[in-house]
């Protein structure tokens, strides 16, 4: 497994904007290069003896991310640590079915479903509890937070850090910096890229990209652990509001491979 990557290229800030229902899947459906990404093995990924270290800015990303990785190396019993940076509970604005108390008990249940759902066994949850949209404030301790749950021949996982929401932005440096200071391998997923990117785009290293393809179980595994966060992906009654994750978005995290960054 390689060291920790080097810096990516810098990518202007409004160039990756969230907004709109973004690029369609069937757009990255009609790409070839993304089917015909190398592929790589968890068990090469995450060799014996090494523990995934799964470091997620809101409760449900690191199963939209990672879901179908985490099952498999559950199955060829590898350690998996999930470090949860904030409890998502900014995620329904003004709502009063969706109050920030409510989700912050809410979510991590709904993350403890969702593990379930994968057929998890070696697993540890750490709950950072930090400011859920609070990326500035975070950001300049986070790294030393990170650092006290990392061990030698961990491999680290976290959002790209140029991904396009800013709280996945700030845990991916954060994270890097982590990972840097202790000389363990990071490898960075793509969750919102998906919404502003499109084929070939070259503000994306697609060099680095590679595939975790999953069998139909696994797939529907992740699939199923999905549909455990239920106060992200149903319509909020108390403000009209769509899902925070509706079926577009879910399109584009739950195909039966999952693309990281090495």
């Amino acid at each position: 497994m390689a060291t920790v990557t080097t810096q990516p290229q810098t990518i202007a800030e409004e160039d990756r904007r969230i907004k709109g229902e973004g690029t369609p899947e069937a757009t990255w459906q009609g790409w070839a290069r993304l089917a015909a990404l190398p592929e790589v093995d968890p068990a090469e990924l995450v060799p014996f003896g090494a523990r995934a270290v799964v470091i997620a800015p809101h409760p449900d990303d690191e199963v939209l991310g990672t879901g179908g990785l985490l099952a498999l190396l559950s199955e060829i019993s590898r350690s998996v640590l999930i470090i949860a940076v904030t409890d998502g509970t900014a995620s329904h604005p003004k709502s009063t079915q969706w109050p920030p108390d409510r989700l912050a008990s809410v979510r991590p249940l709904e993350t403890r479903e969702a593990l379930q759902r994968l057929h998890m066994r070696q697993v540890q949850v750490v709950r950072l509890g930090l400011q859920d949209g609070g990326a500035k404030q975070f950001e300049a301790n986070l790294s030393g937070l990170l650092s006290k749950y990392l061990q030698p021949d961990d491999i680290v996982f976290t959002t790209w850090r140029y991904d396009g929401h800013p709280d996945h932005e700030a845990t991916g440096r954060a994270a890097y910096e982590a990972a840097s200071a202790a000389r363990l391998p990071l490898i960075e997923v793509p969750l919102w890229t998906w919404h502003w990117a499109s084929p070939d785009d070259p503000r994306v290293p697609w060099s680095r990209a590679r595939r975790v393809v999953l069998d139909g179980a696994t797939h529907a595994r992740k699939v199923r652990a999905v549909q455990a966060f239920r106060s992200q992906i149903e319509s909020d009654p108390a403000t009209g509001k769509a899902p925070v994750l509706p079926e577009h978005v879910l399109a584009r995290l739950t195909r039966p491979y999952e693309v990281i960054l090495i």
